[in-house]
């Protein structure tokens, strides 16, 4: 019998948002834990995982474009991250897949720390600068971005106003480089513009029609298909027949449907939409 109160059921069936959330917290748990235990300090533990600040260090730790994005200096480091990645990432569930928000997740992450490892590299104020990166902010920067760029008209409530998300990327923009410029945690801001470039891009390449994250969506299906527990089924014959056709018409039906919709929202924002067109596309995407 299903326990659907166990907690591994309940993070099975959670959002892609959701996970990335409770991992980044079991991650920061578990390393001030044995930290404590063992009489080491964090960043010690976190130095394998970290990205480095320059290639010939990554070139002996290549994991680390992707896994200092689950690390944090510190519980509000982790707190502001997970809760700003809630807000903006339940508006890009509402219209996209959980792969795809995934893909720019870890692509805007990915992008963060290739933007800071080429500017340490090259441009000589940072030569007096070294370390290493940790945090999720690059890919939670493309998030935000992203979703900012490809529906700039709709509103985030923010206590008692109602804030375009144009004007909340903008913002964040302007202000990642005015702390550049200060000098204040200079690589950590670039990461954070290396992820809002790459949320930027992918949005608005994206709205033209040009999926160019397509191809590491393609690499996590791969890999979900390869890691899902395959079970053995009895052979069956399949026959085509008229209600297949009918299905495969209706599916076709279906995506012009929520095509015409994402159009909709990327000219008028997601406001605009009628409460049968949002009902429809939450459905959609859950499919």
């Amino acid at each position: 019998m299903l326990n659907t109160d166990s907690l591994k059921y309940q993070f099975k069936t959670a959002t892609t948002v959701t996970k990335i959330i409770v991992i980044n917290t079991i991650v920061f748990l578990a390393l001030n834990l044995a930290a404590f235990l063992f009489r080491l300090t964090a960043s010690n533990l976190m130095s394998w995982f970290s990205l480095p600040d320059s290639f010939s260090k990554v070139i002996l730790q290549p994991w680390s474009l992707i896994t200092y994005s689950f690390l944090h200096f510190g519980f509000w480091h982790l707190f502001w991250n997970m809760v700003v990645l809630y807000w903006f990432g339940s508006y890009v569930l509402n219209l996209f897949s959980q792969r795809r928000f995934l893909s720019i997740y870890l692509l805007g992450a990915l992008a963060g720390g290739l933007l800071y490892l080429i500017s340490y590299s090259i441009f000589p104020v940072f030569s007096n600068y070294s370390g290493h990166l940790i945090g999720a902010s690059a890919a939670v920067r493309a998030i935000m971005i992203f979703i900012a760029a490809y529906t700039p008209e709709a509103k985030m409530r923010v206590f008692t106003f109602s804030i375009k998300l144009w004007h909340i990327g903008v913002a964040i923009v302007v202000l990642d480089i005015l702390q550049l410029t200060s000098n204040v945690n200079p690589g950590g801001m670039l990461a954070h513009l290396g992820g809002a470039l790459f949320g930027y891009v992918y949005a608005i390449n994206l709205k033209k029609g040009n999926d160019i994250g397509n191809w590491f969506e393609n690499i996590l299906f791969w890999v979900e298909n390869r890691t899902k527990p395959k079970k053995k089924r009895p052979f069956k014959k399949v026959y085509r027949t008229t209600q297949s056709r009918n299905k495969r018409s209706f599916d076709s039906e279906k995506q012009k449907k929520v095509d015409a919709i994402l159009d909709k929202i990327a000219k008028s924002g997601y406001d605009s939409l009628t409460k049968k067109e949002k009902e429809f596309l939450f459905k959609a995407g859950k499919d």
